[in-house]
């Protein structure tokens, strides 16, 4: 549970395209081309992302269709409702992103598994049930309107030591594009890492026999994880989203947090936030939820509802950090926490001053999830003053 730390650097993919045309309306022009990247790849597993380009007139609704030639199976996918039958495959536009302009795109990805090395790219792609041209087909005419834009985020690659052990790491940072489908991210590398304003998302694994496990991301509010750990004891990853605060107890009038999350109702873990303060001399965790065999470090101290829970409040050491744990005494999968009221009743109790705050992480431990189980981020944000 304890001594996690983080490193990482994503590599972008590189590109591969097809043409795609598109249904409409009588008369209406119709063409599209679709973009389909390997975004990261491991014995056996993949990550794809999708991108389809509107070259002729709107859309209202799409449904992007292809079939895989290497045996690839779908295991989850983000921004559209993506199913498979046999070979064939179909992804839905979902609520937020089924209009597409004339020279806009939307975008959504998958994971998926593969036999071996082999992971063929997809070639022909159908849009609404017609085969890809891409162009506009002769004899129509396209109505012609702004293109959506894409913004670059230029990379940026940032270095900051973590000291939760004796052991210091350094992590860097990568930025990816967005563009106007939404931020899509995703890596499967042990320690990657993503930012996205004052938020850095990671692919935090730690635990010795530690599994694969593959993050993705359209924000910090909105992003999940593929965690695949062996049904072994201790934990072996905390997937977690990060706001740093940086201020003493007595500068902050408020801190708040609010989450929602989509869990699996098998395998050993807890949804929790973790806390870090006065450089990480000490661990606050918030247990919102827990499933199977898991506990918290150290002794019972009281039970006391804080911050707008009831808690189950344990007191421990690592070895390294001083252990406050707040474990709700039911689950749940959404609210809102008073990180501040929690704070301060910690610092009535005497069990530290005036503290400062550093990072307000929130996420997923995991102890096991043999076969792989998905957990899903829906709503995330921290907020002080």
């Amino acid at each position: 549970m304890h001594g996690r730390h983080l490193i990482a650097a994503l590599a972008v993919p590189a590109i591969a395209a097809g043409g795609l045309a598109l249904t409409s309306p009588a008369s209406a022009a119709v063409a599209c081309r679709v973009d389909y990247a390997v975004a990261s790849q491991w014995s056996g597993g993949f990550v794809a992302n999708v991108t389809v380009h509107n070259l002729g007139d709107p859309v209202s609704s799409w449904t992007v269709a292809w079939a895989f030639m290497g045996g690839q199976k779908i295991s989850s996918g983000w921004n559209a409702t993506v199913t498979q039958s046999g070979t064939q495959v179909s992804a839905a536009n979902v609520s937020y992103n089924g209009s597409i302009a004339t020279n806009g795109t939307a975008s959504f990805g998958f994971q998926g598994t593969n036999s071996g090395t082999t992971n063929p790219v997809p070639t022909a792609f159908t849009l609404n049930g017609t085969a890809c041209t891409g162009s506009v087909p002769t004899g129509t005419t396209t109505t012609t309107r702004p293109a959506t834009t894409t913004t670059t985020r230029p990379a940026t690659t940032t270095t900051t030591s973590r000291t939760t052990t004796t052991t210091t790491r350094t992590t860097t940072t990568t930025t990816r594009a967005t563009t106007t489908g939404g931020v899509v991210w995703s890596s499967s590398d042990q320690w990657a890492t993503w930012t996205e304003g004052d938020y850095t998302l990671y692919n935090d694994i730690w635990g010795s026999g530690a599994g694969p496990q593959t993050i993705w991301a359209n924000s910090h509010s909105n992003w999940g994880v593929h965690s695949d750990q062996p049904n072994t004891g201790g934990v072996k990853s905390y997937p977690n989203a990060s706001r740093p605060v940086n201020k003493t107890l007595s500068a902050l009038s408020s801190v708040s947090s609010t989450f929602a999350v989509t869990v699996p109702s098998s395998g050993a873990y807890e949804t929790a936030y973790d806390i870090w303060a006065d450089n990480n001399a000490y661990e606050i965790m918030l247990w919102m939820n827990k499933t199977g065999a898991v506990g918290p470090l150290g002794t019972l101290q009281t039970t006391a509802t804080v911050g707008g829970h009831t808690w189950q409040i344990y007191k421990g050491s690592n070895g390294a950090n001083q252990v406050f744990s707040f474990v709700r005494t039911s689950n749940t999968s959404s609210g809102t926490v008073d990180i501040l009221a929690v704070l301060k009743w910690i610092q009535s109790s005497g069990w530290f001053g005036n503290a400062t705050l550093g990072n307000v992480q929130f996420g997923y431990e995991i102890t096991s999830s043999s076969g792989g189980l998905d957990f899903t981020t829906t709503n995330y944000s921290v907020s002080y003053s």
